[in-house]
């Protein structure tokens, strides 16, 4: 999902000098909380400098905004609520937050083509790609499952979704009704619910997030 032109100039208008503030260092227990990632850059002077993304995806504490911070050489040199677009040297960073977590954190070069940073080591991003280095198979399984639950979520919400809607009388008597042959008890909403929600929290992980995912949620 790149920015398009409007997107561009919006997000551009958000970004907002930083302070200096080093980067905090990465607690276990923000694993599922917090994203960080890093890319390493050169200047056009030759200068090599190390950019890192820093997401708190439940909101900041003081007015709960989700803001994506950029920091160069681990000092906060400017920072916007999401999404995010910050002018970095031979292109921009994109930042997208979802449901679930990060959609986009790209680096999208002047000529179009883009790279994904690189997660934390510590993050849940970062141990997710390790898994995927270490144990490719594994990984494409765990890929495979979790988009089959978020499918499982969507093919159990959606059509009581549209039951409900068609129940609504100008819908009603416009189209008519819609009534489920079976009924879905609680337990299975539930269940199908956790399932979505497990799924689509590990293709966030993975920067696969789209359209699906929304809905099963």
């Amino acid at each position: 999902m790149a920015f398009g032109g409007w997107s561009n100039r919006r997000a551009a208008r958000r970004v907002r000098p930083g302070n200096g503030v080093p980067l905090p260092r990465f607690r276990w227990w923000q694993l599922l909380s917090r994203s960080v990632r890093t890319l390493t850059l050169r200047a056009p002077d030759g200068t090599v400098s190390t950019y890192a993304v820093d997401v708190r995806q439940l909101g900041d504490r003081d007015d709960g905004a989700v803001r994506a911070r950029l920091y160069r050489d681990g000092a906060l040199v400017s920072l916007s609520t999401t999404p995010a677009r910050f002018p970095v040297p031979g292109g921009h960073i994109e930042v997208v937050v979802g449901t679930y977590g990060l959609r986009r954190c790209h680096y999208v070069r002047a000529d179009g083509t883009e790279a994904q940073l690189t997660p934390h080591p510590a993050s849940a991003e970062g141990r997710r790609a390790h898994l995927h280095r270490t144990h490719p198979e594994l990984s494409r399984l765990v890929g495979v499952v979790s988009t089959l639950l978020v499918l499982v979520g969507i093919c159990v919400a959606v059509p009581q979704l549209v039951e409900t809607i068609s129940h609504i009388p100008p819908v009603a008597d416009a189209l008519g009704t819609f009534d489920l042959p079976v009924h879905i008890p609680v337990e299975a909403n539930i269940a199908a619910g956790v399932a979505a929600v497990a799924g689509s929290t590990e293709r966030a992980l993975r920067l696969r997030s789209n359209w699906l995912d929304s809905l099963a949620s």
